[in-house]
């Protein structure tokens, strides 16, 4: 909940600039990251920042939940049987599947209402100025009316291929990035990395999977902020968009908003893994294997 109170802003200013066209019109001056969000501020109050929070918090927290436990689950899944070690293809594959099983459960859903509240251009500060949706609520209930359920899991296929590379990705590299600072100090009680050292590799693991899925990301936002069209196939959308995008926009348009997403996933990611270290030491120490001495290996 903190991660999105804090990242948030972000968030909407990269949704913005990926849903923008301004590539279609030559001569007009591209737009930044802060020239969007100082646009925002001016024309839709600093509240306009915020757009589409509501569907974030009440996400958040089961995805977290989910991406944790199930990444756990498919990592000893994947586990040697008979050594129980733990390879980096197995950690890849468990954050590929944990990552398809949030977008799925959670970020789908969520994704899409979050857009439809942060692609509003009305300024909350105007009550005469109403929007189309009011509030998460009633972006939910206004999508499932006017679309049906089935609008909810719009884009569904990028949100977990999106979510899939972003996790796998993202634990593989963390995962390493872990192993080399216990090899390098092997004098760490237990091999528990300090926070700060942790929350560094969580930065820098989480800035990866940004980079490498941006093109999937924007084109899945673009997909998601509009309805449905009758005879027209997911894949046929997504492939009309991609080429949109590429003939009136150029290849740059792919990676609108990049700078946003890295600034909002990497600190949010280090975060994420600072705490979720600090609670699991905690948790492993306080339960059954304390007692019956056992070690957790990773």
């Amino acid at each position: 909940m903190m991660e999105a109170l804090a990242c948030h802003p972000l968030d909407t200013i990269k949704v913005r600039m990926q849903l923008s066209r301004r590539g279609r019109q030559p001569g007009l001056p591209k737009r930044g990251f802060l020239r969007t969000g100082i646009e925002i501020v001016k024309k839709e109050t600093p509240l306009g920042l915020y757009k589409g929070l509501g569907a974030v918090m009440t996400g958040i927290v089961p995805k977290m939940a989910i991406r944790f436990t199930s990444f756990e689950w498919y990592k000893q899944l994947l586990a040697n049987k008979e050594t129980g070690m733990i390879s980096g293809q197995a950690t890849f594959l468990a954050g590929l599947a944990a990552g398809v099983t949030e977008a799925v459960a959670v970020v789908t859903p969520m994704e899409v209402i979050k857009i439809r509240l942060q692609a509003q251009y009305h300024s909350m500060a105007d009550p005469l100025d109403i929007p189309k949706y009011r509030n998460a609520a009633h972006a939910l209930y206004t999508v499932i009316k006017e679309e049906g359920f089935g609008a909810l899991y719009r884009g569904v296929s990028l949100t977990a291929l999106r979510q899939g590379s972003n996790q796998a990705v993202n634990f593989t590299a963390y995962s390493y990035f872990k192993e080399v600072l216990r090899k390098v100090q092997p004098d760490l009680e237990n091999g528990v990395l300090p926070s700060y050292q942790t929350t560094l590799i969580g930065l820098v693991s989480g800035a990866m999977g940004p980079l490498s899925n941006a093109p999937i990301d924007t084109i899945k936002t673009r997909l998601q902020k509009t309805p449905a069209e009758a005879g027209t196939s997911a894949l046929q959308r997504i492939s009309r968009i991609a080429s949109e995008m590429f003939r009136q926009e150029g290849v740059h348009a792919f990676y609108k908003g990049i700078t946003p997403r890295i600034m909002r996933v990497a600190p949010g990611q280090a975060v994420t893994f600072t705490v979720y270290e600090y609670l699991k030491e905690k948790l492993e120490k306080s339960g059954p294997a304390a007692l019956t001495g056992e070690r957790y290996e990773e």
